[in-house]
């Protein structure tokens, strides 16, 4: 146990001091850090990858829990060898993970490489990107129940998945879950070939149509490409990527709602996880909302017109989703943008823009 300036394990680089700091490299560890907080009546922060969460600046008065488990078991390849399912350790990297199943010839969670975090995190939220979401392949999660004091295994079905949502996600507050994720089980298929690509941008870098499919290490070159083409690939010498990723989730409205946007506003078919599609609704792109309110990449940076934060924050300079610390940012600086952001969208669109990230000591409220 010591002191740690959360700033020092998020990627976006800002938030106070943790009274207490553990870091957990096993499923043990986890367990008796949680068993230890609770007998002491402390309050928790989990931290994995630190990719998607933004601390107050005043730092978080209790115990910070760090998980960096590693490691990838094979639990059943079936009789035909056309799938593979593997335990994942909750602290594993995301994107380790990927690059192991794309090099093994594991198909299925491909189009989430480059994604920055930890395999635990992603039931979370059911992380997703070009048309894909973990919850297309993950088969169980095992978690340690805070209430009970007990592992729990959850189904995918228990799990109850939605867009950017899941049922760890809807028992957290204030920056935590009930549930604590120790693993995670995929199933993927065993093919040289990816999932068929669901994304039209993906599909057009490739040179299929969407829903064919392509070959593994093709899809992982583009996706990466194209993340990083928007800054969303960590990169110790390009500020742009010193964020939270994508700060608003895309908004999904009711139909009703369509009279107000443009004809030109992006929308796209709004499904649920078995790709049934959802009638009255439509998904909106965040992006565009934002930069059609008079949001450009880099707002932030022009001084003599948009000095919110002093340039110490802004949008990305490669894309308008991220909200990015220019290097001496405070989240008081990040939340000052965000703010103004979400404010000009609800102004010029009337759709309100949800925070994707993690909030711990803040609101944008």
């Amino acid at each position: 146990m010591n002191e740690m300036l959360l700033k020092e394990i998020t990627t976006a680089e800002v938030g106070g001091p943790a009274k207490t700091y553990i870091r957990a490299s096993s499923e043990a560890d986890i367990i008796n850090a949680l068993k230890d907080v609770q007998q002491r009546s402390d309050a928790l922060l989990i931290i994995g990858g630190g990719s998607n969460i933004l601390v107050s600046d005043e730092g978080f008065n209790g115990t910070v829990l760090h998980i960096v488990s590693e490691g990838i078991e094979i639990l059943d390849a079936d009789s035909n060898e056309t799938t593979v399912t593997v335990r994942v350790q909750a602290g594993h990297s995301w994107d380790g993970f990927v690059e192991h199943a794309v090099n093994e010839g594991w198909s299925g969670v491909e189009a989430l490489s480059g994604i920055p975090g930890t395999v635990g995190a992603t039931p979370v939220q059911n992380v997703g990107a070009y048309g894909s979401e973990v919850a297309h392949t993950i088969t169980q999660v095992r978690v340690w129940d805070r209430n009970t004091n007990e592992i729990i295994t959850f189904s995918n079905e228990e799990l109850h998945f939605s867009y950017r949502d899941s049922l760890l996600k809807q028992h957290m507050s204030n920056g935590l879950s009930r549930y604590v994720v120790l693993s995670v089980v995929f199933t993927l298929e065993k093919r040289a070939e990816s999932a068929p690509i669901r994304y039209a941008e993906l599909a057009r870098q490739l040179g299929v149509n969407a829903g064919d499919r392509a070959e593994l290490q093709d899809v992982r070159e583009k996706v990466l490409m194209l993340r990083a083409s928007k800054g969303m690939v960590l990169n110790p010498q390009d500020r742009d990527t010193y964020s939270t990723g994508s700060f608003f989730t895309n908004p999904i409205i009711d139909n009703t709602q369509l009279k107000n946007l443009p004809q030109n506003a992006p929308q796209y078919p709004v499904y649920d996880v078995q790709g049934n599609l959802i009638d009255g609704k439509t998904k909106l792109s965040a992006a565009w909302l934002i930069e059609h309110a008079g949001f450009s990449k880099g707002f932030g940076l022009d001084r003599e017109h948009n000095d919110i934060c002093g340039a110490r924050a802004s949008l990305s300079t490669k894309h308008t989703l991220a909200i990015t610390n220019r290097g001496n940012a405070q989240c008081q600086d990040i939340l000052a943008i965000a703010r103004t952001v979400r404010e000009g969208v609800t102004q010029k669109f009337g759709v309100h823009l949800v925070p994707e990230p993690v909030m711990v000591g803040i609101t944008l409220d």
